[in-house]
């Protein structure tokens, strides 16, 4: 047998199982063991629009559950149900370190004329706040809450104009809504 050339006719079935299995192994090493499927990663993290889609309704189911039960408790109303749709769900305002410049430049030209320039230069640094874990999120010195853009209500007593007025001065006063954003209905 020459040194160099591989005789694959010379080989013992043993040998060319060894050579078939280092083969199989050097590709089972070369592929990426840190990397999920698609599919998998999909179903362990939804999507940012799922999350913003699962957040917004839970910020109208909370206030739908609260704005039943109270209007649930006032007399005549009876038994009831809420809806309320949300124009945005909420800001969060966060603290920013401005840094303003400032430069004046008076020029006089040769026949006694002058000029002045002004020159600002503002730049904004977003502030974040260091957690335990060593990660650092925006530090939020403001939260605004959902704003509402409209709201219907379905109540028993809904055919006395008493308690659908009482219904709408209820809902204007909580969330700030326009009388004609509100619509009291009686329940069949």
């Amino acid at each position: 047998m020459k040194m160099g050339k591989l005789n694959i006719k010379n080989l013992k079935k043993d040998q060319l199982l060894i050579i078939l299995l280092v083969g199989v192994l050097l590709v089972i090493i070369a592929l990426p063991t840190d990397k999920k499927s698609k599919t998998q990663e999909e179903k362990e993290q939804p999507s940012v629009q799922q999350a913003a889609a699962v957040s917004s309704n839970s910020d109208e189911t909370e206030l739908e559950q609260k704005l039943k039960k109270a209007l649930g408790q006032v007399e005549g109303v009876g038994k009831v149900d809420v809806m309320i749709t949300l124009k945005s769900k909420g800001e969060k305002i966060i603290e920013k370190d401005q840094n303003t410049t400032g430069n004046v430049v008076t020029e006089t030209d040769s026949e006694g004329g002058t000029r002045e320039t002004k020159e600002t230069n503002t730049q904004e640094t977003t502030i974040y706040a260091q957690e335990g874990s060593g990660t650092q999120t925006p530090y939020v010195i403001k939260e605004l809450g959902p704003e509402i853009e409209g709201v219907i209500i379905i109540a028993e007593g809904g055919g006395d104009a008493r308690v659908v007025q009482n219904i709408t001065d209820a809902v204007e006063a909580l969330f700030h809504v326009e009388a004609h954003k509100i619509k009291v209905m009686k329940m069949k």
